[in-house]
């Protein structure tokens, strides 16, 4: 094994994991005079983001949007030098596709949950919709210190305002099961709602009235012109020519303390030597990593469940299709169809568009968490009953130029009830080890935006660890920068899924 000794002065910093949470930190950590090298096991950076081209549209095969509610993301964007491909969606309507027929998105809901009954007229039955008004004569619902979202607001409003709305929405950011998504993690709006109001929809008509009166201005969410993929390619650029070295198809096999203090990292013929370490993988590679040196976080992270799916993109002819207005529509799995949701890639961002005027280019998405038999087919297969859905709900019955099925198999971790105090448990393990931090979406948030912010908190842990030791070792991570953002903060808004369906 090829030694590497870590150089006088500035401190050594090695990121494990170049999805963007790892190459977030690294960039912060440079920023900061840190020397840094990313270790990452596959052959490409980027993790769930990916970008491609189909029938010659570029295209996303992976996340396709970054929340601009949160800045930490677009801030990362411009830093890198996209921001004249920052783009807002062409189009902000969407529809669910529900009780044979697709129907606008209702609005005035905070993630389905209605502040009235009237607000999801045309969605709801009328039992379903008489039912959401019996909330103000019902006795408080206690949630504890958890509890998930779709019993408490079954027990509010009725299921088939989860069913119907709640579930596709939530579902689809998390690939997840709402009747066992932790409300304080997911939704802590609504958690906190639970926790101060008898009446769910009283506490949810307050909650609008607190946001329409700090209304931010401009997109909810933005695109990349290319594609959200070219972010962690730009990132990565950066790191490089700040310094920063980048290794692929280099998976860490063993990490230790070392007596003397610091880290010793083994991976292929490499043994490299740091002041600190940053995790930035999945919660099972996280775990098999720790285990050495944090049994307790190991076990914690071994627990963590994902959901698989798969995004199957279609390009057609322009002139073949005649798809509905809007960017997509999501489906309530109590529909029983296949698919969860599709987007109308063309229509939603106008480079597309504009850069493919002949070809119209959509996505659906199969499979969430539970759900393991359609994922075992043949990518034929799942392609055929996304066609078959796609001509239920649109009338598309054309053939396709050309199709491709990108799966993510473990790709979201799921986020049940308890989440916030397995997470808690982890960092508290971890902390026990100077130079030692995680970060990633099985944490504080799948979105962008929030694997950003826990890259960035996790830069900060090191940063006061390394201080403590010394203005020698300090002089890596001195500096300003983000603080550690709490879960309300990291999850207040629903956030963009792999499930890439119009309600991203």
């Amino acid at each position: 094994m090829r030694e590497v000794e870590s150089r006088t002065g500035m401190g050594q910093v090695v990121v494990i994991g170049a999805g963007i949470a790892g190459l977030a930190a690294a960039h912060r950590l440079l920023q900061r005079g840190a020397r840094v090298t990313v270790l990452e096991a596959s052959d490409r950076v980027g993790g769930k983001l990916l970008p491609g081209e189909i029938a010659g549209a570029r295209v996303d095969f992976g996340a396709e949007s970054l929340l601009a509610r949160r800045p930490e993301a677009v801030a990362l964007a411009r830093e890198v030098g996209l921001d004249d491909r920052l783009q807002p969606p062409a189009t902000a309507t969407a529809s669910i596709w529900t009780r044979g027929a697709l129907r606008p998105m209702p609005k005035g809901h905070v993630m389905g949950v209605p502040g009235t009954a009237a607000a999801l007229t045309g969605v709801l039955s009328d039992q379903g919709l008489a039912r959401i008004e019996r909330d103000a004569d019902l006795p408080r619902t206690e949630v504890g210190d958890d509890a998930a979202v779709g019993e408490y607001v079954a027990a509010r409003l009725g299921r088939e305002v989860v069913d119907r709305l709640v579930e596709p929405l939530l579902g689809g950011v998390y690939a997840g099961d709402a009747y066992r998504i932790s409300m304080r993690s997911a939704v802590p709006q609504l958690y906190q709602v639970a926790k101060t109001h008898d009446s769910l929809t009283e506490g949810v008509r307050e909650l609008q009235a607190r946001m329409a009166a700090a209304q931010q201005t401009g997109p909810v969410f933005m695109g990349i012109q290319g594609g959200v993929g070219s972010l962690p390619l730009a990132v990565a650029d950066s790191v490089r020519a700040r310094g920063g070295e980048i290794l692929t198809g280099t998976p860490v096999t063993g990490l230790r303390r070392e007596t003397a203090g610091g880290w010793r990292v083994v991976a292929g013929d490499r043994v490299l030597h740091a002041d600190a370490v940053v995790v930035a993988v999945p919660a099972p590679a996280a775990a098999g990593l720790l285990r050495p040196e944090a049994p307790e976080a190991a076990t914690e992270l071994a627990a963590v469940e994902y959901a698989s799916m798969a995004l199957v993109t279609l390009a057609y002819r322009r002139t073949d299709t005649a798809l509905p207005q809007g960017s997509g529509f999501l489906v309530p799995p109590v529909d029983g169809r296949t698919i969860k949701a599709s987007t109308f890639a063309s229509q939603k961002w106008g480079w597309i568009a504009d850069e493919n005027p002949d070809t119209a280019v959509l996505r659906t998405s199969v499979g969430r968490y539970g759900e393991t038999e359609i994922l075992q087919r043949e990518d034929a297969g799942l392609v055929d009953v996304s066609r078959h859905d796609l001509r239920e709900a649109t009338g598309l019955d054309a053939a396709p130029l050309e199709t491709r099925v990108t799966r993510w198999t473990d790709g979201l971790p799921q986020y049940p009830v308890g989440h916030h105090a397995r997470v808690a448990r982890i960092r508290e393990h971890v902390a026990k080890l100077p130079g030692l931090a995680v970060c990633g979406a099985q944490y504080d948030g799948v979105g962008i935006p929030a694997c950003i912010a826990s890259a960035y908190a996790a830069v900060d842990q090191i940063g006061g660890d390394l201080e403590s030791k010394g203005a020698a070792r300090s002089a890596s991570v001195e500096g300003g920068g983000g603080r550690r953002a709490g879960v309300e903060e990291l999850t207040a808004h629903p956030v963009q899924s792999l499930h890439g369906g119009a309600g991203e």
